[in-house]
């Protein structure tokens, strides 16, 4: 029953004793909306967020693209890749930076075997702006809840063993990694879900939901702001063009 403390202390939680600047920090860096808890908001991406998505993919190096996808991934492979993404079968996770744009995304692909029916698997990747702060080992703890609280009981990862990172994340969780070559398999046995477990992926869905309204409100002021600088600078060259 822990997580319904924290669940209870959250919505009680007076946000407005935050600073503008604490909020704009938090946000920038990737982290929760509020700097005095340990969580990440991590959201549901939704399917209009498709191009994002691929904006994300796109942005990695060809290295980061051969140990996210096992091969050089090129630009035409990441789009179709991207539009094959069933959100409604899967869950796709991601992390905002404070201009809405992806910094890190974790795919959770459910079987279409119908004999695995109970197993999913896992894959993530994270600009490198940002590595260095946990955020793939938090999107692996977010997608594994989901998945326990789903019925998923084993949690699956292919990479290619020289994909260390992944790996390690693997192994902390606890889960078994075997090495064939140049790739290897992980997978981790689920507890079934439990109310902590249901609670604790109500709590981080509500994070994520406060914490996605925070930036895009603080994006459009910073629009507005902007527009606004724009027009003496618009007003100055209408009155005093450029000599010809």
């Amino acid at each position: 029953m822990e997580n319904l403390g924290k669940t209870l202390k959250f919505f009680s939680m007076d946000s407005t004793r935050l600073s503008l600047d604490e909020w704009v920090d938090a946000a920038d860096a990737g982290l929760p909306a509020s700097p005095r808890r340990s969580r990440v908001a991590i959201r549901a991406i939704p399917v209009k967020h498709r191009r994002k998505v691929a904006d994300h993919l796109l942005a990695l190096s060809p290295n980061d693209r051969y140990l996210r996808f096992g091969y050089g991934a090129r630009d035409e492979q990441i789009n179709q890749y991207v539009d094959r993404l069933d959100f409604d079968r899967d869950e796709i996770y991601g992390i905002y930076n404070r201009h809405l744009a992806l910094v890190a995304v974790a795919h959770l692909a459910y079987s279409v075997d119908a004999e695995l029916q109970s197993c999913a698997e896992f894959g993530v990747s994270v600009l490198p702006h940002v590595r260095g702060r946990g955020l793939g080992a938090r999107l692996f703890d977010r997608a594994m809840i989901h998945a326990r609280n789903e019925g998923v009981r084993l949690f699956f990862i292919h990479a290619l063993s020289e994909n260390v990172a992944m790996l390690r994340i693997a192994r902390k969780s606890g889960a078994v990694v075997e090495r064939d070559g140049s790739e290897s398999e992980a997978w981790l046995e689920l507890q079934a879900a439990s109310l902590d477990s249901r609670l604790d992926e109500f709590l981080d869905d509500r994070i994520a939901a406060v914490d996605y309204r925070l930036k895009a409100q603080l994006k459009q002021v910073r629009d507005l702001a902007e527009g606004v600088l724009q027009v003496p600078q618009q007003v100055r060259a209408a009155l005093f063009p450029p000599a010809q």
